[in-house]
Order: C-alpha cells, then structure tokens, then sequence
C-alpha cells in the first residue's frame, strides 16, 4: 500500500478536479452519485502532514436523538464518512468494507471504535430509513442526518465536497459528495488519516489495529 504525507491545500486542489461517477446509470430507476474523487487517487491512503480538526457538527442520530459528533467520538479512534443509503455501490461497498474489517479486531477494539455515516442525502434518509440501512451493514455504525447545511458545512471542514440532491435531465436524483474516509486519532481527535475508493477490506483489516491506537498506519 502506497502512503505519503500531503498538505492539506493539495487535498483540496485534487478534490476540486477531480470527479467521478457513482453508478453507471444504466437503470433508470437507480440514483446515481457523481462523486469527488479526492487526492488518494492512485493510493488507498494518504497520511496527512496537517490533520484536520474534527468538525463541530450536531445532527441528529438513527434514534431521533442529538448527537455532537466531538462530543460523543472524544477519546476513541473514529472513522468519518460522507455518503446516502440510495447510493447503488461506492456507499454501501465502503461501509461493507469497513464493517468486514473491523470484525478482525478484539472485541473491546470493536466495541471502542466509532464508525460515523454523514448522510448527504437528508431529504430521504430519515432517522429510520438510515437506521435500517445501517443495521444491515454494521448495528454499531452510527448514522447522521439533519440539515443539509450543516452537513454540507461539517464536509467542508475536512475538504469533502457535497452538494444538493438533485434530478438530472433523465430525472434520476443526482448527489454530488466525496468519496472519502477520513480517520481520527483517539489520542489527539484530528484527523490524521485519509482513506479514497481503492480502500479493499485488507487495506482496512490491515490498518485498523493501528488506527484504534492513534498509530500511522
């Protein structure tokens, strides 16, 4: 697996050029995401030379409930992803990624590791439909949502871009939000770690043993 530091204004620059697809289209009664990319093309991961402080977001979780993601995430080794359960494969391949992963560590390490789902897609994913969709990947992923604005804000604080869900031309409902994974040290909360799509399950079973503990991996 390929690593190497970047400064936090290179993330950005990348995630503003480079763009992909979501789904193939093919069916038209599937969403389709057109998604940002981000600077890990070409690497599953990139350690990052400037961190980024975790975001002061407040949304609401799968059972109705406030959560303050600083808050509730202080202290244990967090993993943070942008995404909606509509999303026909990079979402759900992620979350699968990560949940298989993490079954490979002690249970306490499992127990101690927080996995947050940030809904881009708030109009739709309501506490319930990202609650059920959740369950079937992991019941201990912690799913947000709430307003679109803050979420949009909390990405923007780690250089994710997300946009409003909209229909394209076919009418198919098109999200715009990037594709990554951003890990956060349980020693130091900043988030120090940025996973992109080539992210498999081995880079992920092979990484997380570390990341519970605030290591590079």
């Amino acid at each position: 697996m390929r690593k190497k530091t970047f400064a936090a204004a290179a993330l950005l620059a990348a995630a503003t050029l480079t763009l992909s697809a979501c789904g193939n289209g093919d069916d038209d009664t599937s969403p389709v995401a057109v998604v940002s990319g981000g600077s890990g093309s070409g690497k599953a991961a990139t350690v990052l030379d400037q961190p980024f402080a975790k975001p002061d977001l407040v949304l609401t979780d799968t059972h109705g409930k406030k959560y303050d993601l600083r808050k509730e995430t202080k202290g244990h080794p967090t993993l943070v992803y942008f995404g909606y359960t509509h999303c026909p494969d990079i979402c759900p391949t992620t979350m699968s990624n990560i949940a298989v992963a993490k079954k490979a560590l002690p249970k306490a390490e499992q127990d101690d590791l927080r996995v947050v789902f940030v809904t881009t897609d708030p109009g739709r994913d309501t506490p319930a439909e990202l609650g059920k969709w959740l369950k079937g990947i992991d019941p201990q992923f912690i799913g947000l949502t709430g307003d679109f604005g803050k979420v949009q804000a909390g990405a923007r604080a780690l250089h994710i871009a997300v946009e409003p869900t909209t229909k394209d031309k076919n009418g198919k409902l098109v999200s715009m939000h990037g594709t990554q994974v951003i890990a956060f040290s349980p020693k130091t909360d900043a988030g120090y770690v940025l996973y992109g799509e080539l992210a498999t399950v081995d880079v992920y079973t092979k990484d997380l043993p570390k990341l519970v503990e605030g290591a590079k991996p």
